[in-house]
């Protein structure tokens, strides 16, 4: 994206940004129902980075969506700037919390789809993105056990670069890569997804357990498998809606 070339005050964490930008542009551009104009509709999809140490390219994706002005992209990081390194929710419209600490935006989305469910907005759907080594983080597992307790309507979308730490392998070493997989981590298998829940259409045919990487993480959660570069496997993915809370894979 021509805007992201834009966005030079975060250098040290372009890798983190370009990992996030088909993922980002898929969401806004074919999936979420937020408009510019919709920032406060209390039925808007909701979208949560917790990957938010990285947020050049969602700063670009709002700039081209029309959130904020194309102009902001030029001065990231300047001390009078509305884009810090973290986006800012207070700042920026169109964001709905301020990240960057490694750990909380799961829990974060987690209340959010709950608050949610419990007002009734039940075709308002909430997706929050994380990096694969945010995964390390303790809280997260806690986030992940309780929206499958609750069968909790929310889609984590983890970018998997295989970066995650302290003995966890990332990514998929030693496990099957198949596209778009459309699976259930305890073991039964869903079929290839084709983004309406029916577990049918493309994505590779039933699979089985046992899993490991990142669906091994999310017990009792269905899960898809993605090239993280195609947008059409992206959106497949990320229009699922399942009976339980979703994973996205999306591995660069």
């Amino acid at each position: 994206m021509k805007l992201l070339s834009r966005v030079t005050g975060d250098s040290k964490h372009s890798p983190s940004a370009h990992s996030t930008l088909d993922v980002l542009w898929v969401l806004y551009d074919r999936v979420l129902r937020i408009t510019p104009e919709a920032v406060d509709a209390p039925d808007r999809d909701r979208f949560l980075l917790s990957k938010g140490h990285g947020p050049a390219a969602y700063y670009a994706v709002l700039a081209a969506k029309g959130f904020i002005p194309e102009e902001w992209l030029d001065d990231m990081g300047g001390w009078d700037s509305p884009l810090g390194h973290h986006p800012d929710r207070t700042l920026i419209p169109g964001v709905e919390i301020g990240t960057g600490s490694l750990g909380h935006g799961f829990g974060l989305a987690v209340g959010v789809a709950l608050g949610l469910r419990a007002q009734g907005f039940l075709d308002t759907r909430t997706f929050v993105l994380l990096g694969d080594a945010e995964l390390d983080e303790g809280s997260n597992h806690e986030a992940i056990a309780y929206a499958a307790a609750i069968r909790l309507p929310i889609t984590a979308i983890v970018i998997d670069n295989r970066s995650a730490t302290h003995g966890w392998p990332g990514g998929w070493s030693g496990a099957p890569t198949w596209s778009n997989a459309y699976i259930d981590v305890s073991g039964e298998s869903e079929g290839g997804g084709n983004g309406d829940g029916d577990g049918g259409g493309e994505g590779g045919g039933p699979h089985a357990g046992p899993f490991v990487g990142i669906p091994a993480r999310f017990p009792n959660w269905s899960v898809s498998v993605v090239d993280g570069r195609d947008h059409d496997e992206i959106e497949r993915a990320l229009r699922v809606v399942s009976d339980r809370p979703h994973l996205v894979v999306a591995t660069v």
